[in-house]
């Protein structure tokens, strides 16, 4: 089982992929090269960002094709302001625009993470503090509970002037803050231990939110059957 990963992000999603799936699939082994693959094994590229990340689409199904052993084709990428189906629907107009085509072998999966990944981050019901000392943190508390509510189906505050993307990130940042906890882009390291995988794990089982992310620990979950079969 050989898995190509195209990333939308170049900071947070390269650092905490890998680490979950060290967690979800620990069978499965990181190369730094995509002629590396034997067996077992999975290659991650960052697509420096959207639309840029377009542009690496056709390099890596060439690279794919080239090799004809990767199982998977796997693209992640935020939805930011778009419906999931826009987002995977412009993925796949572009290739078949552009005449991109995967060799039969290799399946092909598009990963969204409603609305980003940090997203994903605000269902660890845990990282709350019962009395925030934040004035920006109760102002979004009262706004939309993300302990509460679904976070993937939060907006953002009508003041608030970048995306919705941002503001959650944001979010995200004040409620870490608050237990002493340091989050960047640039260093997401909390997130990426198996604790705070399974608690995410465990909102979505208990709630049924974050549905983008069960779709992530369901491909985790048929691969890592696929390879202890």
């Amino acid at each position: 089982m050989n898995i190509y990963f195209l990333m939308e992000g170049e900071r947070t999603e390269m650092k905490v992929y890998p680490k979950w799936l060290s967690h979800l699939i620990p069978e499965l082994q990181q190369i730094k090269f995509f002629d590396e693959a034997v067996k077992n094994n999975y290659y991650m590229i960052s697509g420096y960002g959207y639309p840029a990340l377009l542009n690496e689409i056709a390099p890596a199904v060439e690279n794919i094709n080239n090799m004809n052993n990767y199982d998977y084709f796997v693209i992640c990428l935020d939805a930011d302001e778009q419906s999931i189906l826009d987002c995977k629907q412009e993925i796949l107009d572009f290739m078949k625009n552009e005449k991109i085509k995967l060799n039969q072998n290799t399946k092909f999966e598009i990963i969204v993470q409603n609305k980003c990944i940090e997203t994903w981050f605000l269902g660890n019901a845990k990282i709350f503090k019962k009395n925030p000392s934040s004035d920006f943190l109760i102002e979004c508390v009262k706004f939309y509970d993300v302990k509460k509510n679904d976070p993937e189906l939060m907006g953002k505050l009508s003041d608030f002037e970048a995306s919705a993307s941002i503001f959650h990130e944001n979010y995200l940042r004040e409620l870490l803050a608050e237990r002493n906890v340091n989050y960047s882009k640039k260093n997401p390291d909390v997130v990426t231990k198996e604790y705070f995988l399974n608690e995410l794990i465990k909102r979505n089982k208990k709630t049924n939110h974050i549905k983008t992310f069960k779709y992530f620990i369901d491909f985790c979950e048929q691969i890592r059957k696929n390879v202890t079969a």
